[in-house]
């Protein structure tokens, strides 16, 4: 759990709101209406982004945004480029998937 919430903080840059060593459950503001909970389990869980819930960040500017988290050591894919949004995919230390998309306005 240290290593991920570490990665959370440093590399995304997101705030500690709570934390509860007990539970093992760490909350995470993410300058949005939505917090973001990592909660650690022993069930193993397969990840594959068509099959679970992942959470997507919304950015102004894909292409600046992969290139930052990018220069920042994180794996990042390629950008994908559809009819409304730009988005790729880039995922956490524990092999959790995350997306960030930017809609065309």
């Amino acid at each position: 759990m240290e290593t991920s919430k570490k990665w959370y903080l440093e590399k995304l840059g997101l705030a500690l709101l709570f934390e509860d060593a007990n539970m093992k459950l760490v909350v995470l503001d993410t300058n949005g209406p939505t917090s973001l909970t990592l909660w650690q389990t022993d069930k193993v869980v397969s990840v594959n982004r068509h099959t679970v819930t992942y959470p997507i960040f919304k950015t102004p500017d894909a292409d600046a945004l992969n290139q930052e988290l990018s220069n920042r050591g994180i794996e990042v894919g390629e950008i994908i480029q559809d009819a409304y949004v730009n988005h790729f995919f880039f995922y956490d230390p524990d092999g959790n998937v995350l997306e960030a998309c930017q809609v065309h306005e």
